[in-house]
């Protein structure tokens, strides 16, 4: 399947792992050959539950008996996208109280950024310095990372970038200003958290302003950091915020989400300001709600908290070990140079261990596995990063 893999699919990077995959499950994934791999990535920290959960994939069964596609969202009452909406806002303080489901966190960018645009009438967008919200034109519009950009340029227009944690910057927020569009924890760029209260500073500067704060909680969100949403930790609420990867389950979601005042502007002057035909599908809303309500009625947001000192623990005394960052289960293993943290991932994907890396920070070793994973787990995993570190 390798040959005809490179021939026929499209291709992201020169040199893809091309692990052959025969099924999934808990933990686990399974090569061709039998090969179990412990999965500390879940799918970029898109699955959740780990793999074929059993009661997101009961869930998936039950509505597919039922109805799959059946119009374009928002013009049919479909109760799983209903039931879905509504879970999460019980999740959320009473200003943000309504969703638009969409098909991915990057078109969830799009539809914030529009939001944004629609409700405050300007046309400025602030963004932070390598940061990451999805690859269409709209979303890489607003990610600093030029190396990533420049090859498609020209993107959308009006966007400036500030440095993440530079309270300096802040100023460059004026009366012009949409909104300002910044990741709860900077991922790409490091998983790199707010210091020093900056996300309350800055939405205090938009208030000032009347500018909106769009919070990304693409990877932060669904009790990842052990809050179900990542700005629970640093004492701010957006305006707006987005969402996707951990919410569906391992099925593909996203979500804008706002007060019913910012987000009933779109659906005049004009009509139809933002469209989707698959978002909120039913199937996928259902796989969501399954996720929603396993992550808020069990125990695994404080055991996320547990697992990251478990984590911490191993690493925090090793020479090798220059940062550990992030927080929960979306923690980064700072090595000294990129070479260094490729070899660690490669030789653990070897051994049966899947790592990954981060965008922007060659040096981070990605500790992102699903908030269902057992103590055990855990512990086999981080010796085997540990025994790669000592080989060094």
């Amino acid at each position: 399947m390798k040959k005809e893999f490179l021939k026929y699919q499209g291709q992201t990077t020169p040199h893809p792992l091309a692990i052959e995959i025969s099924k999934a499950k808990g933990s686990y994934i399974y090569d061709s050959n039998g090969k179990a791999l412990l999965d500390f990535v879940a799918g970029v920290s898109a699955n959740s539950l780990g793999h074929n959960h059993p009661k997101v994939n009961q869930a998936i069964k039950a509505q597919l008996e039922a109805y799959t596609h059946v119009m374009v969202y928002g013009e049919f009452i479909q109760k799983p996208q209903l039931e879905l909406c509504k879970a999460i806002v019980a999740t959320l303080p009473p200003s943000l109280s309504s969703v638009y489901l969409v098909n991915s966190g990057t078109e969830a960018t799009e539809g914030a950024l529009k939001l944004a645009k629609r409700f405050t009438e300007r046309s400025e967008i602030i963004a932070g310095k390598n940061a990451y919200h999805g690859n269409t034109q709209g979303a890489m519009s607003v990610c600093g990372a030029e190396q990533q950009n420049r090859a498609f340029r020209p993107l959308v227009p009006g966007t400036k970038f500030i440095d993440f944690n530079n309270e300096l910057d802040l100023d460059k927020i004026t009366t012009k200003t949409a909104a300002v569009i910044l990741e709860t924890i900077q991922g790409g760029a490091g998983f790199i958290e707010p210091q020093n209260d900056y996300l309350v500073k800055v939405k205090q500067r938009c208030l000032e302003v009347g500018a909106l704060l769009i919070l990304d909680e693409i990877q932060t969100g669904i009790g990842r950091t052990g809050k179900f949403w990542g700005f629970e930790n640093y004492h701010v609420v957006p305006d707006i915020f987005i969402t996707g990867k951990g919410l569906g389950g391992g099925m593909p979601v996203g979500a804008f989400v706002s007060s019913y005042e910012i987000m009933n502007t779109l659906k005049e002057n004009p009509k139809l300001g933002h469209i989707t035909t698959f978002g909120g599908h039913p199937v996928i809303a259902a796989a969501s709600l399954a996720t929603v309500n396993e992550v808020t009625s069990s125990n695994l947001m404080q055991e996320a908290l547990e697992k990251e000192q478990i984590i911490r623990n191993y690493f925090k005394d090793h020479p090798k070990v220059k940062e550990i960052r992030g927080k929960g289960l979306m923690l980064a293993l700072l090595v000294d140079t990129p070479e260094i943290a490729s070899r660690i991932i490669l030789n653990c994907m070897e051994k049966g261990l899947i790592l990954f890396w981060l965008l922007f920070e060659g040096r981070a070793i990605r500790i992102t596995p699903p908030l269902t994973l057992s103590n055990k787990e855990l512990k086999i995993g981080c010796q085997m990063i540990l025994d790669e570190l000592d080989a060094l």
